[in-house]
């Protein structure tokens, strides 16, 4: 699993049985291949947690459906190009590696295998391309799965898809061999051995340990070109693929695309589109890009949302006001201009008659003449951002709720935040409410906060469990900084207004005009004062704007935060993994396959034999064994009901240990050409490549 970007959609979604390791500590090669920890030992006995009922797995929240356009094949014309933005050309092709991005999971979804697929509520379905059957064959002595293959099936090369391909995959991604640079092994090294079964058709995968999430492997699935040796892992894959088998395959990889077309040998239906072109456009130029229709489909931010809607005025540049902002605006100018009128104008003009009289004829001629070139200018501006907001109309923005969420997490390492007291004190005083509807309310989304770590509203088996924290209440949480030691002062400027540094670390003016004593809390003389991590740059305005809320949340209270904005390349290296923060925020996609891919993000760091600490994905440093056991147990549990029950339980004690605090489940807009159909945001589903295209 990866965590998502800083910005709006720059995303490296998480692709299911992930676990990447990080360590406090040298050796980063180790760290793209490190395998995650397992804890041994019985399951500890748990006491009872508010909220954590398993009797049932209803919805407390409403879920948000996908937003596409969904029309019969029928009614798709056959032909065509769409251009679709993404962040930049991935690094890599293989998205088994370290730096795969979303872009990478994209491509591959149009062009290699997936076995199973999701559909809105995030549930495994068998994708019936490429399997005739996939099922639990054997539970004793052994887990057995056993694939049947769509007899159809064939690697672009004229190979049948086949053991081979599966035990190739297997041996790469075991963890075994540390030649190969895996990010991520969770699944395959409990994998016992592969067998063809009866017939060429069918593989026989024999488990060493059961594993519920057994539908997370082999998709994407690789030739075996690509996983038969170290060297076609970690470097041939990077730029091409030996082999491919989807609706589409690649054409090339070039600086600023990757163009994809549709594969003649397909035996599914037919792609509609000609052509599938995946386009580096940096978020900060997506506007532009649709407005001169080099884009079909675009991940967009609010500043976009309002133009195509036309909720938005243009400026004499052709950019746009949100309405908002307007009124504000005027006022500005108006108050502007009446502060540069000069005092006298009597006085001034008398002035002017005086040492002008013999220029005045030709003064007036010149400004005449400005006058009209100015006038020029600014009708051709109005004009041209007329044209380009009636270009950029010409979309339909999609919208939905991303499978993933934004987070306020708290660093438990060292400092305040250590006490698991002040962490469930502020995680009490935030009004998660407040901010979600900030957020998402003028997006036309449902402004509901989310109850859970491990799963979204309207995913099977998502319950809230937030009241195993227990409800806001800043009584309650001044009692617990109370009994933690913090306690009342004076002196001092509390909130982030008055200590905010940039990316220089050169404190603001922000707060100039409050008072010098504001009450704040103590301990041993020092007050409670917390490094507030927030990123820069295109698609961040949701995070410091709820950034900005919870620091004036956590100064009512007297906890003072020092707010340092960090530019997007370095807000995670630097800061996040290394732990360089007290509070931060960020988000964490969601998964199909919780048991798996939610533990190495709340998994209790462990201690390294270099003395390093190996903290997986878990970057708030707040675990307990607790914990683990419960992920431990779920991942073997062969029920899906009663696993799901286990990772509701941990989700409890995960709400309770207070590191993270879920937030609110993260927008998803897609600007999409009016015509174009069966695209859009698609939520927790996964995309069919081979319908996407214009409607007829």
């Amino acid at each position: 699993m990866s965590i998502y970007g800083v910005s709006g959609g720059r995303t490296a979604s998480r692709t299911p049985g992930a676990s990447r390791a990080s360590r406090t500590g040298p050796d980063a090669r180790r760290r793209r291949r490190a395998t995650a920890l397992l804890a041994a030992g019985a399951l500890l006995p748990l006491p009872v947690l508010a909220g954590c009922s398993d009797s049932s797995s209803t919805p407390t929240a409403t879920a948000v459906p996908k937003d596409v356009a969904v029309t019969g094949r029928g009614r798709v014309e056959d032909g065509g190009t769409v251009r679709w933005a993404i962040d930049a050309v991935p690094a890599t092709l293989n998205t088994f590696q370290s730096d795969a991005d979303g872009a990478s999971d994209r491509i591959a979804g149009a062009v290699l295998p997936s076995l199973f697929t999701l559909d809105d509520h995030g549930k495994p379905a068998r994708n019936e391309n490429y399997l005739a059957a996939a099922d639990v064959t054997e539970r004793e002595p052994k887990q057995i799965v056993t694939y049947r293959l769509n007899r159809e099936a064939t690697w672009s090369d004229g190979r049948k898809l086949g053991t081979a391909d599966f035990v190739a995959q297997w041996k790469a991604l075991s963890g075994k061999d540390r030649a190969y640079w895996t990010a991520r092994n969770a699944g395959y090294d409990r994998i016992e051995k592969i067998e063809q079964g009866n017939g060429p058709q069918e593989v026989r995968v024999t488990f060493a340990k059961p594993y519920t999430d057994w539908r997370s492997l082999f998709t994407p699935l690789y030739p075996k070109a690509v996983m038969g040796s170290p060297d076609a892992f970690n470097d041939g894959a990077r730029k091409t693929l030996e082999a491919t088998a989807g609706p589409f395959e690649l054409k090339s990889k070039a600086k600023g695309t990757v163009t994809l077309v549709r594969n003649p040998d397909w035996w599914g239906d037919k792609a509609k589109l000609d052509k599938l072109v995946f386009a580096a456009v940096p978020r900060g130029k997506r506007a532009e890009a649709l407005a001169k229709g080099r884009l079909d489909i675009a991940e967009i931010d609010r500043p976009v949302v309002e133009q195509i809607d036309g909720t938005s005025k243009p400026k004499g540049d052709g950019q746009q006001i949100p309405k908002s902002e307007r009124g504000a605006a005027g006022a500005e100018d108006r108050d502007h201009g009446a502060r540069h009128e000069p005092a006298d104008r009597n006085a001034h003009q008398n002035e002017n008659n005086a040492g002008n009289a013999d220029n005045k004829a030709d003064g007036e001629d010149e400004e005449r003449t400005e006058k009209r070139a100015e006038d020029r200018r600014e009708e051709g501006a109005r004009q041209a951002g007329q044209v380009r907001a009636a270009a950029i109309r010409g979309y339909t923005v999609r919208r939905s709720l991303e499978p993933a969420y934004t987070q306020l997490a708290l660093n438990g390492s060292t400092g305040p935040l250590a006490d698991e007291r002040v962490r469930r004190a502020i995680a009490r005083t935030i009004d998660r409410q407040a901010i979600a509807k900030a957020v998402l309310q003028p997006l036309g989304l449902p402004a509901q906060t989310l109850g859970s770590h491990v799963m979204m509203a309207g995913q099977q088996g998502y319950r809230d469990n937030s009241s195993a924290l227990g409800s806001r209440d800043t009584a309650a949480a001044q009692a617990l900084l109370t009994s933690a030691g913090w306690r009342e002062g004076r002196g001092g400027l509390a909130g982030h207004q008055g200590s905010e540094k940039g990316d220089t670390g050169e404190k603001g003016a922000g707060n100039a005009n409050k008072p010098a004593d504001v009450r704040t809390l103590q301990k041993d003389g020092k007050p409670l004062t917390l490094r507030f991590v927030l990123p820069t740059g295109p698609g961040t305005e949701p995070l410091r704007t709820a950034g900005s809320r919870i620091s004036t949340m956590l100064e009512k209270i007297g906890i003072r935060t020092e707010i340092t904005k960090v530019a997007d390349e370095s807000y995670f290296k630097d800061h996040i993994a290394s732990g360089d923060y007290d509070l931060a925020l960020w988000s964490w996609p969601a998964s199909a396959y919780p048991a798996t891919d939610a533990r190495p993000i709340f998994a209790k760091p462990q201690p390294a034999p270099d003395g390093s600490l190996i903290v997986e994905q878990n970057y708030t440093r707040v675990g307990t064994d607790h914990i683990d056991q419960l992920f431990d147990q779920a991942v073997t549990e062969l029920d899906a009901a009663a696993s799901r029950a286990l990772v509701r339980r941990a989700d409890a004690r995960i709400w309770a240990a207070a590191g993270s605090v879920p937030l609110y489940q993260r927008p998803q807009l897609i600007a999409v050409k009016s015509k174009l159909v069966n695209v859009g945001a698609f939520g927790f589903a996964t995309p069919r490549y081979e319908d996407i295209g214009f409607k007829k």
